[in-house]
């Protein structure tokens, strides 16, 4: 692989609790062990913002109160602002809607200098997606597959940082942030370094699919409707642009399972009460139907016989 000189692996750590102990820890003089009193005043939350150079290592991060759209954007132009407005910059990131969203695209547009499309052009999901990713600007977005956030690198360095900072008590807001900039400072000052997958994906695509019939087969009816649509959109991508990576036999028992667990699945779906959760599964549905209807593999046989 030849990745982009200027490649960025970005993601949000939300929710981290700010926690005052009522009382201080205590070590065993023989254990040498922390004690943690088990009482505590929560003083709220903090989300993380970072990047993660793929060349270096190197860490770019901000603690938010929050990682609304607004938030996101600012924190990404600031990001942006870091290099020349002449460097081609690459970002992966995963498909939470901010990242996906009409207002993204108008400041990637704004970055890129260029005319971003209108808001009626880039109306649906895929079409936002399209431009968002396209080559033809100096800012190129990657996004991860459905429900494969954990090959977004930043993953790695999150680990480090909840191990190295997450495991102390921080009394305020302030305290935790001046924690984590030291930590980051530190970082990119010894230890940062690129991080290499050593794994070189061979057999994952069909540990996936295998993986979900699995679920069909033993708890169709209590899946969380999200985890729903996120497998069927990814065994969707997977079908389309992976089969030859998955077996007939294994194509075949996934669609064979989905139409013994079609009216559970319809059910599940009519049964969300979030209106948006249940269109997101009803469309992520409706788009594996022609593979249930016709069989697995029959894009990839087209392609293969042309």
């Amino acid at each position: 692989m030849n990745p982009p000189p200027n490649l960025f692996f970005f993601d949000e750590c939300p929710g981290i609790q700010i926690l005052k102990r009522l009382a201080p820890d205590l070590r065993s003089e023989h254990m040498m062990k922390r004690l943690e009193e088990f009482e505590y005043i929560r003083n709220g939350t903090m989300d993380v913002l970072a990047f993660l150079s793929q060349t270096d290592g190197e860490i770019y991060a901000e603690c938010q109160a929050d990682h609304k759209t607004e938030t996101f954007l600012s924190v990404f132009k600031r990001h942006v602002a870091c290099y020349s407005a002449t460097e081609q910059l690459d970002y992966v990131m995963d498909n939470l809607a901010t990242h996906t969203s009409y207002l993204f695209g108008q400041t990637v547009a704004e970055l890129s200098a260029v005319s971003g499309p209108p808001e009626s052009a880039l109306d649906t999901l895929e079409k936002r997606v399209a431009w968002l990713t396209s080559t033809e600007k100096r800012i190129v977005i990657h996004f991860t597959p459905y429900h494969g956030s954990w090959l977004n690198l930043i993953e790695h360095w999150f680990g480090i940082m909840n191990q190295k900072v997450l495991g102390e008590l921080f009394h305020s807001a302030e305290n935790l942030q001046r924690a984590f900039k030291a930590f980051v400072q530190n970082w990119n000052d010894l230890l940062a370094h690129p991080f290499r997958w050593s794994y070189d994906g061979k057999g994952l695509h069909e540990k996936a699919v295998k993986r979900f019939i699995q679920m069909l087969e033993n708890s169709a009816a209590e899946l969380e409707i999200s985890m729903l649509t996120k497998q069927l959109c990814l065994m969707k991508n997977l079908l389309d642009d992976y089969a030859t990576e998955i077996s007939k036999e294994v194509q075949q028992t996934l669609i064979h399972m989905l139409q013994i667990q079609y009216v559970v699945l319809e059910e599940l779906i009519q049964n969300e009460p979030g209106p948006v959760r249940k269109v997101k599964a009803a469309n992520a549905l409706s788009a594996m139907t022609p593979y249930i209807l016709t069989g697995a593999g029959s894009k990839n046989d087209e392609r293969q016989a042309a």
